[in-house]
């Protein structure tokens, strides 16, 4: 039975060790990722390494896995525009590595080559970009600046081999200094233009008084001519007025007779006949 074991446990020290080192030679690559290989004696190597399962030499090969799908980042800054007013700006940022260029990000930035690069650049971008425009052509140019800073970023990215797919700005303030103004500019500029609408609705009334006194003058002017003219104008003027009186009677509910008289109620006959008004 002891000899039995003694022949068992070398045995059992060969398979297991036969089995760790298939499992430290396998490594898989997922669904957007890379591999990049680090060789103890060769360095980096410049093969970058496709999705799969792949092997390496234990001990002597160690494989560094990289996301290459797109990514979002926020740039955050605090900068000054042409007139020296305090912007804070927020750009997001989608941006992926040069999957061909893997093996130099590694080399040269690290596995966390986003957060060396991206900050400083974005900072030195918004600065530069944001100083050439005043606070307002920021608000109404902003998609003139907003395309700028991605150009800018763009090119800049690319020195580090870092492809942006998206930059835009999602946020823009100002100073509360700054903000206070332009409501006090907004208030007094509401307050000019109601003061301009009063002064023209009194200039159209005073026309208006103008344009009445003048017609009421030639009114005036005119009836007196008529009423120079001979006692036919005041005779035509009493007739029409009974006619009005006529009628306006002739409606009234409580009115059972009118006399057949064109001078009625004018006194224009002294043998003007009574009405009978009221049942």
């Amino acid at each position: 039975m002891a000899g039995l074991l003694n022949k068992l446990i070398p045995l059992a020290l060969t398979v297991g060790t036969g089995l760790s080192l298939i499992e430290g030679s396998i490594y898989n690559v997922d669904g957007g990722q890379r591999a990049v290989i680090f060789d103890r004696i060769a360095g980096v190597k410049d093969v970058v390494v496709g999705e799969g399962t792949h092997f390496i030499i234990p001990w002597l090969q160690k494989p560094h896995i990289f996301d290459v799908r797109t990514t979002p980042r926020t740039i955050k800054s605090e900068t000054g525009s042409k007139d020296l007013q305090t912007i804070n700006i927020q750009l997001r940022v989608l941006f992926r590595p040069d999957t061909e260029k893997l093996p130099q990000i590694f080399s040269k930035l690290g596995m966390d080559y986003d957060e060396r690069v991206l900050p400083s650049l974005g900072n030195e971008v918004l600065k530069s970009v944001v100083a050439q425009y005043d606070a307002g052509e920021l608000i109404t140019q902003r998609e003139i600046v907003s395309r700028e800073i991605r150009e800018a970023l763009t090119k800049r990215s690319r020195e580090f081999n870092l492809m942006l797919d998206d930059v835009s700005i999602t946020h823009l303030s100002f100073s509360q200094d700054f903000t206070s103004a332009i409501e006090h500019k907004q208030v007094a500029q509401q307050e000019a233009e109601r003061s301009k609408y009063v002064v023209m609705k009194n200039e159209q009334e005073k026309k208006a008084a103008i344009i009445r006194a003048e017609g009421e003058s030639e009114a005036a002017k005119l009836l007196s001519q008529a009423m120079a003219s001979g006692p036919g104008f005041i005779e035509l003027r009493r007739i029409e007025a009974a006619k009005e009186i006529a009628e306006s009677l002739a409606k009234n509910s409580r009115v059972t007779y009118l006399p057949n008289s064109g001078n009625m109620l004018l006194n224009l006959n002294t043998s003007n006949k009574e009405i009978i008004t009221d049942r």
